[in-house]
């Protein structure tokens, strides 16, 4: 299946817990004031993948952890980025994905295909990249108002509940 994209990191260490598989899709809507990623906001930029080719170099490393889908915007393109979640999951991988939408506009809009995503997703990163809220001491996200969502126990529970490592956030 195809996919619109910016770019792959192979062994990301920023992007989530260990190391990881970053996908970078193209096209963001939210064009966030110093986005660290603004040459994704093109949605006529990047250049088209290969689903099927991203899922092989997952298989492919041993060493990774998880997959991270990125941007740009994922839910942008949710039925590629919902075939390389169950791809990663089916391989024993977790999956991280950052939106610049929040929790609750995700569930109010009630879109089959970004709700099916975001129930394949471990951890969600929400919530768009204010400059005022900026600040790099906090673990994988670069502003104060995103929020790092346990994404099954806030299903669950049907609140948001935040995501802790092993460490604390």
């Amino acid at each position: 299946m195809r996919i619109s994209l910016s770019g792959i990191a192979g062994d990301s260490i920023v992007d989530g817990p260990g190391i990881r598989l970053t996908i970078f899709t193209q096209g963001c809507p939210h064009h966030c004031p110093g986005c660290h990623n603004p040459q994704t906001h093109d949605p006529e930029g990047g250049s088209w993948g290969n689903t099927e080719d991203i899922a092989a170099a997952m298989a492919e490393n041993p060493l990774l952890d998880g997959i991270t889908l990125s941007g740009g915007e994922p839910f942008l393109q949710p039925v590629p980025c919902l075939a390389l979640a169950k791809e990663a999951h089916r391989l024993g991988l977790d999956v991280w994905t950052y939106t610049g939408y929040t929790w609750e506009e995700l569930l109010a809009e009630n879109n089959t295909e970004r709700l099916a995503l975001l129930r394949e997703t471990d951890v969600l990163i929400d919530g768009p990249f204010l400059l005022a809220e900026r600040s790099l001491d906090l673990q994988f996200k670069g502003s104060r108002n995103q929020r790092t969502i346990d994404v099954r126990k806030s299903l669950e529970k049907r609140e948001v509940v935040l995501w802790e490592d092993a460490g604390g956030q």
